[in-house]
């Protein structure tokens, strides 16, 4: 969402529904952290940021559509820790590179971040694939489709309701919600898609982090080498290399505001978003792993304390 849709005190109300689920994802990560972890944590974030610069056309209605990734997230470091990486990615997204804007970053977070992580996959996805060892492909992928249809569908929504009750546009109500809810269904398919692809690599990879993470036990022990490796070449492949393949179509909140009739905007050269993509990347995976380390060594002196 941009600054121009919402006023002032929704705005206000979103950055304090916002900074709750930041606390109390802070004190959960604080409390389970390893070190281990802070690595992918922060290749995963830049891996998400890099994919959100990707628009992919939705064919048939010259609009677009991104990842958001919160999903993914969830799944690979549990809810607390993806809603803490979503809220890194969206910050440097509107601090560095004018893209949502400060009023509505408290929107952006939630929307992006609360519903997939706290509601879609605990809900959806792990009622769906289950808690067990072993995962059936069937089941991730159908998991995944429909936890990400329901974490979007839920975002579409707040997105009209904040909107709405703002009093900034003059869009009607129900014009705006049938334009949003259909566009993101068909997002949500292709998240959906994406993210069980990238499940079962993760799985075929490194088995047993998916059951750790489900159990938040610690990933102590266990290979990630590899993975932040894989996650790392990603954020640069996505940034520089297939950022060039980006759609220039108006993405789906874009073409919901203006209407079917928009015409697609043009987009920007292609090598300042493979910039934008990697400079993000690179200043997102950074943050959160400085964040990580902070985290994490006031959570051992926390213990030392209490074991002295």
């Amino acid at each position: 969402m941009a600054d121009a849709l919402i006023s002032p005190a929704v705005g206000g109300a979103m950055w304090a529904a916002t900074g709750v689920v930041v606390a109390y994802s802070s004190r959960r990560v604080r409390t389970d952290l390893d070190e281990s972890k802070i690595p992918l944590m922060g290749v995963a974030g830049a891996f998400v940021f890099a994919a959100q610069m990707l628009n992919f056309a939705i064919p048939g209605t010259g609009s677009s559509g991104h990842l958001g990734g919160a999903l993914l997230l969830a799944i690979l470091l549990g809810p607390e820790a993806a809603f803490l990486v979503m809220a890194s990615v969206l910050a440097v997204q509107a601090l560095f590179f004018a893209d949502g804007g400060l009023l509505a970053l408290g929107c952006n977070i939630f929307n992006l971040g609360f519903f997939p992580a706290f509601v879609a996959y605990p809900l959806v996805y792990r009622r769906i694939v289950g808690t067990g060892p072993e995962l059936r492909t069937g089941r991730v992928f159908t998991g995944a489709v429909l936890a990400a249809v329901v974490g979007l569908q839920l975002g579409a929504l707040a997105v009209v309701l904040e909107t709405t009750v703002s009093g900034v546009t003059d869009l009607p109500f129900s014009t705006f919600l049938l334009l949003m809810q259909p566009v993101h269904l068909a997002i949500g398919v292709v998240e959906g898609l994406v993210t069980a692809a990238v499940v079962l690599f993760v799985y075929r990879a490194e088995p047993e982090l998916l059951e750790r993470t489900a159990a938040r036990r610690s990933l102590r022990g266990l290979r990630l080498g590899p993975l932040v490796v894989a996650f790392a070449v990603a954020a640069v492949a996505a940034g520089v290399g297939l950022s060039r393949l980006a759609s220039t179509r108006p993405d789906g909140l874009e073409w919901s505001i203006v209407g079917a009739e928009s015409a697609a905007a043009p987009g920007a050269a292609a090598s300042s978003g493979q910039s934008a993509a990697l400079v993000g990347a690179l200043i997102v995976a950074a943050a959160i792993v400085l964040a990580g380390v902070v985290l994490h060594r006031r959570a051992a002196r926390r213990r030392a304390r209490a074991a002295g």
